[in-house]
């Protein structure tokens, strides 16, 4: 029986005066009426806390992205690899198809997958209060909606919906918390076999746009074994009742488990063949970074694009022992008080469970970063709602700390949405909060030659080089700002230290475009054969060599180096031109 009922005796039907009744219908429709308002209003506040980032460009990885190339974007959808997530390549695609390479489409297309996933969020939350025993519904409702509005809101999550290529996580989790959904609004007797094909189906979909959606299987058996009812037998009981669903899941996992040692065995950024970074010093590093995510999560300051964490070999290395004590006391004390805070308990395991593909024995090129926080995000929302329920306090302060709380987060989000509006803003905020971290030295002198801002890149590629006196890439690049300048000399100097790291034929190509414009066309000449030699898929070193023929007065020779870059990057519009203004005046 719920408390407040128990004021009339068993059989006396209430007496309703008649106007009351015509006043029931309204009064009930009042809270769904609220409902509506208040989830209008957060979502207009989403759009203003990200609108900074939806007018921003591209930033960092965006700029590599496939369809950036169009040449690639020109392909059909059956080529995209299964391997590949290609289903988020293919929201690129119809993104790119429908409004061109406009940032703007892009980065409004993933605020509205993360205002999507924000009203799947509330749908789960508020079918999970029920589960845990939040019987009135206004109540449940609310709770819902303001783990919702957390979601929504929240700086951590800025990172997956500012970043266009954040996009894989929002869209997964789309498909991944639908299949959620009608997991959880399943008949009580056993799910049936049309909303297991759906779980399937949402679940292979959520999979192949990002490989973390593997942790569905356990996220759905967790649940049926916390809330399947009293004690364990119950538990067992209920995944009996949905054997519907989980004896394909199991087929289906051993084979998603395949694909992703298959990608793992082939990708340069993770898996278990990078030779710098063994799985177990992952693992011990991953002891201290779930502490990250947890304070992230609760105190979202110094929000970082970057994070400079060093890895522990040891379990001692840089204290990673006491993040495992400290993770096991905090399983510890939540166990104890499963009882008193049933949902609290279970979104710390649900946490646990769906930051483990990105944060357990996997090795990840970046032992850190906040878009691993937005799928286990719900979690901890959970875990919010459970002490929210439980404060006792007026409905009015409860109301002024809720919103308060929301206020603080859109404030925050809007901030850090402004950060990632400007890749130079980006960077900055970047190295002030990780001087050691050499990538972000280097993006921040990247961000200024690519903003035609070169006098400013020199500095700033000069201090990424002491962290890295010899790479490659920071070499050449650093000679292109110097070449921006039209200061020849040095720019050569860089380009020729970048050859004695490593002899490529890229750094040859620059070289000769060098020596070119020094007016020295039989040395440009040499480095330009030897750097077709190196590499015969450069197209740059044809479109160098064809400018070379053309000081020389060999025209046809031009004319066929042109060619030949076109054919290698029918994109190359410098070639393009080049190719027209010979063949205009009588080139073959």
């Amino acid at each position: 029986m719920r408390a407040g009922s128990r004021g009339k005796a068993a059989g006396t039907p209430p007496v309703e005066p008649v106007s009351q009744k015509n006043a029931a219908r309204p009064a009930a429709a009042e809270p769904v009426a609220m409902q509506r308002w208040f989830g209008a209003g957060i979502l207009l506040l989403v759009l203003i806390a990200y609108w900074p980032a939806i007018g921003g460009p591209f930033v960092f990885d965006d700029e590599y992205l496939f369809f950036r190339d169009p040449q690639l974007l020109d392909t059909t959808v059956a080529r995209f690899s299964p391997l590949g997530r290609p289903l988020m390549n293919i929201s690129f695609w119809i993104n790119a198809k429908l409004f061109g390479q406009d940032p703007f489409s892009f980065h409004l297309g993933n605020v509205l997958f993360h205002c999507v996933n924000g009203v799947l969020v509330f749908l789960a939350a508020a079918k999970l209060l029920q589960l845990a025993g939040e019987e009135e519904s206004r109540r449940r409702y609310g709770l819902a909606a303001f783990a919702a509005a957390l979601f929504l809101l929240h700086p951590a999550n800025t990172e997956s919906v500012a970043y266009v290529s954040g996009r894989s996580e929002s869209f997964s989790l789309m498909f991944f918390l639908g299949a959620f959904c009608v997991f959880l609004y399943r008949r009580r007797d056993g799910i049936g076999w049309g909303a297991s094909l759906a779980v399937i189906a949402l679940f292979g979909a959520a999979f192949l746009s990002k490989e973390h959606a593997v942790a569905l299987p356990a996220l759905l058996l967790w649940t049926d074994l916390w809330f399947g009812g009293e004690g364990r037998k119950a538990g067992v009981e209920a995944v009996r009742r949905n054997w519907r669903l989980y004896a394909p899941m199991v087929v289906m996992g051993l084979a998603g488990v395949g694909m992703v040692w298959r990608m793992l065995s082939t990708a340069d950024t993770a898996g278990f063949g990078m030779k710098d970074l063994p799985w177990y010093a992952y693992f011990f590093t991953q002891w201290r970074a779930l502490w990250v995510y947890l304070r992230l999560f609760l105190f979202p300051v110094n929000l970082n694009a970057d994070y400079y964490f060093p890895i522990s070999q040891t379990p001692m290395d840089h204290g990673a022992i006491f993040g495992l004590v400290g993770l096991l006391l905090l399983l510890a004390v939540a166990f104890v008080y499963r009882k008193r805070y049933p949902l609290a308990f279970y979104g710390l395991i649900v946490f646990l469970l769906l930051i483990a593909p990105t944060s357990s024995i996997v090795p990840i090129k970046d032992p850190v970063a906040e878009r691993r926080m937005y799928l286990p995000f719900l979690g901890l929302a959970l875990a919010a709602c459970d002490f929210a329920r439980r404060w006792n306090a007026s409905r009015t302060l409860q109301l002024g700390v809720g919103a308060g709380i929301l206020s603080v987060c859109a404030g925050l989000t809007y901030s850090r949405a402004e950060v990632w509006s400007d890749p130079v803003r980006l960077w900055e905020d970047t190295v002030r909060k990780s001087p050691e971290n050499y990538r972000a030295r280097f993006q921040l002198a990247m961000a200024h030659y690519t903003a035609d801002r070169c006098e400013e890149a020199l500095p700033r590629f000069a201090e990424a080089a002491k962290l890295k006196p010899n790479d490659h890439s920071l070499l050449l690049d650093w000679g292109l700002a110097y070449d921006c300048l039209d200061r020849q000399e040095e720019a050569l100097e860089k380009f020729q230290e970048a050859v004695k790291v490593e002899n490529t034929g890229h750094a040859r190509a620059l070289i000769g475009m060098v020596l070119a414009k020094q007016n020295k066309p039989g040395a440009a000449l040499e480095e330009l054969n030897e750097s077709v030699r190196l590499d015969a898929a450069y197209d740059m070193a044809y479109l160098y060599r064809g400018n070379v023929y053309r000081m020389l007065g060999q025209t046809a020779n031009a004319a066929a180096d042109y060619r030949k870059a076109l054919e290698l990057k029918p994109s190359n519009t410098a070639a393009e031109q080049a190719l027209a203004a010979v063949e205009r005046n009588g080139g073959q």
